[in-house]
């Protein structure tokens, strides 16, 4: 998988396509083109092979489109990071606009037990449309006390905390945990060693 996949919900990792969110001019986007999101989507369930198969043939004839649809996924995402994280009240209200533009897109429909948004078209803006929808889904879960950030200073990523304590400090131990907890040893070091 190209993506991270860590925080215990899809759109939380699609906050997370964003290396270094904090770190100023490190700050690197990971979603740089369509067919970035593409795979993200697929990556995530959002979409199926043969959907994601056509959004990439459309992709290739339609551009403009793509990217225009591109820069939409990324201004959901910016808006939900900032209401979620930041507890931006303006940027909620810019969702709920891109939201209700997602669901005119699409019929409320039941399959078995459950009821959800089936599009109507399956062209470029079938992946915003489902973000968004998603997106807004998240802002409205239950358990979003359990919302963390990791306590690295550049990364940013943010995750649901499911650990018993509630006391997970790092989006992933082996990354941001283990350069951490390097730089608290070599510094308790230094710290140790006598100064001339």
């Amino acid at each position: 998988m190209r993506f991270g996949h860590i925080a215990g919900d899809r759109m939380l990792d699609l906050l997370n396509t964003v290396d270094w969110r904090l770190g100023g001019d490190d700050r690197a986007e990971r979603l740089r083109s369509f067919a970035d999101v593409v795979d993200w989507c697929a990556e995530s369930d959002l979409i199926s092979p043969p959907e994601a198969a056509n959004l990439r043939d459309l992709a290739t004839t339609h551009d403009a489109v793509a990217e225009r649809e591109r820069q939409t996924v990324i201004t959901a995402r910016e808006r939900a990071y900032a209401a979620l994280v930041e507890g931006d009240a303006a940027a909620a209200a810019d969702l709920a606009g891109l939201y209700r533009t997602s669901i005119a897109a699409a019929d409320l429909v039941r399959v078995g037990d459950r009821w959800h948004w089936q599009d109507r078209e399956t062209g470029l803006r079938l992946i915003p449309d489902r973000i968004v929808r998603g997106l807004v889904a998240l802002l409205q879960r239950d358990d979003l006390d359990r919302l963390h950030q990791c306590e690295d200073a550049k990364c940013g990523w943010v995750y649901l905390d499911t650990s018993p304590r509630r006391n997970r400090r790092w989006c992933n131990t082996r990354d941001c945990g283990d350069r951490n907890r390097a730089r608290a040893y070599y510094a308790r070091q230094r710290a140790k060693t006598p100064q001339p």
